[in-house]
């Protein structure tokens, strides 16, 4: 019987059809539902229903379903990735003329009717002076709870809001990630869905996080946002003392970045960038080189004329022909220096 159940029909009651179900039907959702608050509520009915079965012969079965019903919900709640995913399903969007644009933490916390303008305003002026996000000043003010705020917070990014309390990060994702990194960062990795990392934050992570991460799983990157307490209370308890390999989790991202530098170093340049593509510091550097192949093409062929060919190569002067001046002595001096700075002009600097 565990091997046959459709718990989709068994336990969330959607009719039998295609396995897995989409997003809409996973969230028992009206198909392109917009709503944010709407899809968060349903599902939190639905994990709550589905953490009746964590213990017994369905404990594996449930966090499966449990950790789909959240990468379904992480994606309708991202902008982005939700109109990537609708367009997929075959929707059509308009341009909508007219649009807002990104609201704010504080007006989110307005509308949400969490906090007045001037308490707002108060709690800007209490996050600079003590050097807070405006974010952790709402909440160390006691204007709302953390959860709020971070959800407000990842209204405002456009990214999604997840309740660490409600997922388990996949055990092969966290071991590929040090501890040291995730304490750096404040995050906790979660899982991949669709070829994509689905990383939490306390805030948007910076470049640095990115290409870490993109070279430790060589796929792309989506952070969502939990609050600073959750992602502590994960890092504790994933990532226990003896829990994971550290050792091995190093090893491998050593290995990645030996294994670009040798493709880097095996592989055939590009061709060079024209001088007007260039920034301002790579544009003074050519010229300056370019000067010095200047100098050198002039330098080094008065230097093989005068001491190496010596006037051996053409002896004109032997011969009479043109005595009154030594050309067989200046022969490279007079052609090499002029192709070399013809080169620079019209090649090198351009």
């Amino acid at each position: 019987m565990t091997t046959t159940l459709d718990v989709y029909k068994e336990w969330l009651g959607i009719p039998e059809g295609v396995r897995p179900p989409n997003h809409y039907e996973l969230l028992r959702l009206v198909k392109f539902q917009d709503e944010a608050d709407k899809i968060r509520a349903n599902y939190k009915k639905l994990n709550a229903h589905v953490r009746k079965y964590a213990s017994g012969q369905f404990s594996v079965r449930s966090q499966e379903l449990l950790n789909e019903l959240a990468k379904a919900m992480l994606c309708l709640t991202d902008p982005q990735a939700k109109r990537e995913y609708d367009e997929s399903l075959g929707r059509v969007f308009r341009d909508e003329g007219g649009s807002g644009g990104p609201r704010s933490l504080g007006r989110i916390l307005e509308e949400r009717c969490v906090a007045t303008q001037p308490q707002i305003k108060e709690a800007e002026k209490f996050a600079e002076a003590r050097g807070l996000t405006l974010r952790d000043a709402v909440v160390q003010m006691k204007l709302t709870d953390a959860a709020t705020a971070a959800q407000a917070l990842a209204e405002e990014l456009g990214r999604s809001y997840i309740d660490l309390a409600d997922v388990i990060p996949d055990d092969a994702v966290l071991d590929k990630v040090p501890r040291s990194t995730v304490k750096r960062h404040s995050i906790l990795p979660l899982f991949i869905d669709d070829d994509t990392l689905l990383i939490a934050c306390v805030d948007e992570p910076d470049q640095e996080l990115i290409d870490e991460l993109r070279l430790r799983f060589e796929m792309a990157i989506r952070p969502v946002i939990a609050t600073p307490l959750s992602i502590n209370q994960g890092i504790a308890k994933y990532y226990a003392a003896g829990l994971r390999d550290e050792a091995a989790a190093e090893e491998a991202i050593k290995g990645k970045s030996r294994k670009t530098t040798t493709k880097k170093s095996r592989g055939t340049k590009g061709p060079r960038k024209r001088y007007k593509d260039l920034s301002p510091e790579e544009q003074y550097e050519r010229k300056q080189l370019g000067y010095i192949i200047m100098c050198w093409g002039i330098v080094g062929s008065v230097l093989i004329d005068q001491f190496i060919l010596k006037g051996r190569l053409i002896p004109w002067r032997a011969t009479g022909v043109f005595s009154f001046f030594p050309f067989d002595q200046f022969l490279l001096s007079l052609f090499v220096p002029a192709l070399v700075i013809a080169w620079v002009y019209k090649v090198y600097w351009k």
